[in-house]
């Protein structure tokens, strides 16, 4: 059961505009020490896919500097390995995609070059452990044209927005496709971006929406073809987060405080990520940690509860941090408060401030700034 991975790294860039000003939506940072691509990836390389696609659009040079030749995911090969796609892949590409079925138009030549007989699609909005045999598995059980894989959640929780609900009947079988309003009742089927099908099937599409300009994949493919075809849907149990919005980045984060949910994600170790090689955190004689993640390179000499804190991030003496996300090369001065805030990258925050946000609206702070 050959398959070869394809990623989309920016698919749903707008859901978040925020974290996406520098970096495609693959490249944010989560969980203290990652990428989003990397669960994509690592699920891909531990279901021994070792030839992986990366479907770029724009503004990827952070994404190009993480997965590098893809050698922390060993897929730095002579045959196969880690491939990045970028726009205008073919003569016939002179826009930029707006569309997942535009963005596999433009990277044809790869689709016919691939000599995989599966092809197992995901996008970077979520956070997940899928094995992907499983699903390989029960596609060919049920003899499946195409599988979606999605998870069941009630339509007002926050995963659900922007997304699909399934309509699946008892024997798997997709028997409908609607977007959700967050109006709906009881649980929804809710799609979480992962398709599995044969190569040769995916390449068919691709040409007959060229010929016929088709453009959108669920409602021009997927949603019209579910009599033609044999659509399945599986079902995905363990721990997911997708990332939709900005509060669904915050909780998403948040939700890897609870032991269960970061175990059932990193309990093996089984996500992989670029090595750093930094120093272990320093922890001053003031430190007081509570309920917190902080990654290595970090020093350490105020209060941190419940706080996501990544690397090289320093706490100074005084400074408490609680319900908060604080990216890498961070600095707090002395004697601030921070509560509910989200920092990016090489932010600084001067002796004495106060900034809160709520736990329904977190505070966002961009890249290099200086409050």
């Amino acid at each position: 059961m050959r398959a070869v991975g394809i990623i989309f790294s920016n698919i749903h860039d707008d859901n978040v505009p925020e974290l996406v000003q520098v970096r495609t939506l693959g490249s944010i940072p989560f969980g203290g020490r990652y990428r989003l691509i990397d669960f994509p990836l690592s699920n891909m390389v531990n279901s021994g896919i070792d030839t992986v696609g990366i479907i770029t659009k724009s503004n990827y040079q952070s994404l190009m500097d993480h997965v590098g030749s893809g050698k922390d995911w060993d897929l730095a090969r002579k045959d196969g390995g880690l491939i990045i796609l970028p726009p205008f892949g073919n003569n016939e590409s002179h826009t930029l995609y707006t569309s997942r079925l535009e963005a596999l138009k433009g990277i044809t030549n790869f689709l016919f070059r691939a000599d995989e007989e599966y092809v197992v699609m995901s996008d970077c909005d979520s956070v997940s452990r899928i094995n992907f045999n499983d699903v390989i598995e029960f596609h060919i059980r049920n003899r499946a044209d195409i599988t979606l894989v999605y998870k069941k959640f009630k339509a007002s929780e926050d995963y659900a927005r922007n997304s699909y609900n399934l309509s699946v009947g008892t024997d798997g079988r997709v028997h409908g496709v609607n977007v959700i309003t967050g109006t709906e009742e009881g649980e929804n089927n809710v799609f979480i971006n992962v398709f599995v099908m044969k190569r040769t099937l995916l390449q068919n599409i691709v040409m007959d929406s060229i010929s016929h300009n088709k453009s959108h994949f669920m409602s021009d493919v997927i949603a019209s073809s579910l009599k033609a075809m044999n659509i399945y849907a599986y079902e995905h149990k363990g721990f997911y987060a997708g990332i939709n919005s900005l509060q669904s980045y915050y909780n998403s984060n948040m939700a890897l405080l609870d032991y269960k949910n970061r175990t059932e994600l990193f309990g093996d170790r089984s996500v992989f990520t670029k090595i750093r090689d930094s120093a272990p955190t320093k922890y001053g004689n003031s430190a007081v940690v509570k309920n917190s993640m902080i990654a290595d390179g970090c020093v350490i000499e105020g209060e941190v509860e419940n706080s996501i804190i990544f690397r090289n991030v320093k706490v100074t003496r005084g400074c408490v941090v609680k319900n908060s996300v604080i990216m890498q090369n961070t600095v707090l001065g002395e004697n601030c408060t921070i509560n509910c805030i989200i920092t990016d990258k090489n932010v600084t925050i001067k002796d004495r401030r106060v900034l809160s946000g709520s736990e329904n609206h977190p505070f966002y702070i961009s890249k290099g700034t200086m409050i």
